[in-house]
């Protein structure tokens, strides 16, 4: 269909005629009409939040005939639209901060809109708006579209209909006022026949005068002679005869005045009588009137009460997990419900993990030997991982039991967690290391384990998906991983160099000693976007491995040895998270990754020749 900008945005459609009758209200219709006076359809892209997994998704949405639509695509119309909202009742509120979004609400469903800009959303709220108005919600101009005119005839009659229906109950009541219509008709006619009579009357008096003014002058023309006696004489034209015959009418158009005024005194009579009966009947029912009246509005009030509270409960589970309810500059979510929410998704993961037996296959691993991962390799990240091993071999190892500056967080056998809370622009950037031995398995083993990307999904719960973004050379991969959501807090991804290396002894008398260092870094196949906060990581797991002397000429086996993990966390998560919240989850999912992956390397390696 073919449309053209209006001045306020709205499409007008090209074959839109207007509807006239010739009158001046068609002609003076409101822009944005359609056909019929209807308003014309207006659509396009919205992004749409569906929920805290998928986040905001583009939707095709229509406004028609005061409803609201939404379509995946411009081009699945035709299979049908995915969800509609009656614009009748519905809120819409502009986002306080968002001056892209619009909130459309209606009872518990909420739609949480966001255009492309704002003026687009402007054109949006004027549009709903005017279909709103249309639609006979808040428009003046509808009354005239749809007419408002009562006729006389239901006007005047009304009386009577509310007369006799609105007392059904009270048949007292309804039988005086049916006599009232009784008293009120035979009212009206006594007095059209009164007014009858008087206007004859008035006629009759009007014509007596003329009639009297002519015969005082016929008598002027014959003036009367004076007699002997002093008497006057009168001529014989009979004019005193004319004058009494005039004014004598016997009654006019045969009405019984008298009768009638009888009458008419008698219905007035009836007409009071029946009024104080009404009267009285009406006050000795005010009171029963009342009490209904009283009980109704307390029903009234407690219906509201409840109303009131059931909407806010709607409310706050339709909103729970919106936009606004989750991490962000803006949100609504206290820290203590975000703390709340976290963990009660991080249980959630967990008695999944514990649900879904995982078959971990015993892979044949070639592994290269301890020589292919001595070196640092040639690829332009060469020198930044070796001042990353570097540094990590001078200060990670050293002990921070006595560091005032470290705390002890978590403490379960041979397992210790420090940490030192340090933040940096209102963001958590604590520092965490975690010391722990683990026997049976060599460095060399545990490394390998937590490097190779072919084993990560069988011991890392935490990540929803990886690739591997290039590969630098035999020990080091650049790797894009995005991390699970754990609503309320946006979801994470972290771009890194992983890189493994076998340390060479100074001396025979130092521990055979590996490290895998992650770290992050910038790659062009692998850019931020908007669905992920984008996290900054420098982690090290240094691993060395203690032997003890077999007893006589046994050989060296997996009881006879030790692995002593340091593992170093240097996290930037970016974002909003509380940092009280950031602190729990650390401390809490730190030591079960630990003792996960210990265990899982455990098992991989039971039975099987030792790995230096």
């Amino acid at each position: 269909m073919n449309s053209s900008p209006l001045p306020n945005g709205r499409l007008l459609p090209d074959s839109q005629s207007w509807n006239s009758s010739g009158s001046d209200e068609d002609l003076d219709a409101e822009p944005g009409l359609g056909p019929h006076g209807g308003v014309a359809e207006f659509s396009g892209v919205l992004s749409k939040w569906t929920n805290y997994i998928h986040g905001w998704q583009d939707r095709w949405v229509v406004l028609k005939n005061n409803t609201l639509s939404y379509y995946k695509s411009q081009h699945e119309r035709e299979y049908g639209c995915r969800g509609s909202l009656c614009l009748s009742k519905a809120v819409i509120t502009p986002h306080e901060f968002d001056e892209c979004r619009l909130d459309i609400s209606v009872n518990d469903s909420v739609w949480y809109l966001r255009a492309q800009d704002p003026e687009h959303r402007n054109q949006w709220i004027d549009s709903i708006e005017l279909h709103r108005a249309e639609s006979g919600y808040g428009s003046e101009s509808s009354l005239r579209r749809h007419g408002s005119m009562l006729s006389l005839t239901s006007a005047t009659s009304g009386y009577s209909a509310t007369s006799t229906s609105s007392f059904k109950k009270g048949h007292s009541l309804r039988e005086k006022l049916a006599e009232m219509e009784t008293f009120r008709d035979i009212l009206c006619r006594q007095v059209d026949t009164l007014q009858k009579y008087f206007d004859g009357c008035a006629d009759a008096v009007t014509k007596d005068e003329l009639q009297r003014d002519k015969i005082v002058e016929d008598d002027e023309d014959d003036f009367p002679t004076t007699r002997s006696d002093g008497e006057f004489l009168h001529n014989n034209n009979g004019s005193k005869e004319k004058l009494f015959q005039c004014l004598s009418h016997k009654g006019i158009n045969g009405i019984d005045f008298k009768g009638e005024a009888i009458t008419f005194k008698a219905t007035t009579a009836g007409i009071l009588a029946t009024l104080s009966h009404c009267i009285d009947l009406m006050v000795k029912r005010e009171d029963s009137w009342q009490k209904r009246l009283d009980k109704e509005m307390e029903k009234r009030r407690r219906v509201e009460e409840a109303y009131k509270s059931a909407l806010s409960e709607l409310k706050k589970k339709s909103h729970f997990g919106g936009p606004d309810y989750e991490e962000g500059p803006n949100s609504l979510i206290n820290e203590d419900e975000f703390f709340d929410a976290v963990e009660a998704a991080l249980d959630r993961q967990d008695k999944i993990e514990e649900q879904c037996d995982k078959s971990r296959l015993q892979r044949s691993n070639s592994l290269p030997s301890g020589d292919a991962y001595s070196t640092v390799g040639s690829h332009r990240f060469a020198e930044k991982v070796e001042e990353m091993v570097q540094s990590h071999m001078t200060y990670s190892l050293q002990d921070v039991g006595g560091d005032a500056n470290w705390q002890l967080v978590v403490e379960e056998g041979e397992m210790k967690v420090y940490r030192r809370e340090v933040e940096e622009n209102g963001i958590v950037l604590d520092p965490l290391k975690a010391t722990h031995s683990v026997k049976g398995v060599t460095g060399h083993e545990v490394c390998h384990y937590f490097w190779d990307t072919d084993v990560r999904n069988d011991w890392e719960t935490t990540v929803e998906n990886f690739n591997t973004v290039e590969t630098l050379s035999d020990n080091a991969i650049v790797i894009y991983q995005t991390h699970k959501r754990v609503w309320p807090a946006s979801q994470r991804d972290v771009l890194y160099l992983s890189a493994i290396r076998k340390i060479i002894a100074n001396n025979e008398n130092d521990p055979d000693t590996w490290i895998v260092c992650n770290f992050s870094v910038d790659h062009e196949n692998a850019q931020p976007n908007n669905r992920c906060v984008r996290a900054k990581i420098n982690i090290a797991m240094i691993c060395q491995t203690l032997v003890s002397p077999p007893e006589g000429d046994k050989d060296i086996s997996r009881d006879n040895i030790l692995c002593k993990i340091t593992y170093v966390a240097n996290v930037n998560p970016g974002g909003w998270a509380p940092a009280s919240v950031l602190r729990a989850v650390a401390k809490r999912e730190y030591p079960k990754f630990l003792k996960r992956f210990t265990s899982y390397v455990q098992e991989k390696t039971a039975g099987k020749p030792i790995l230096f």
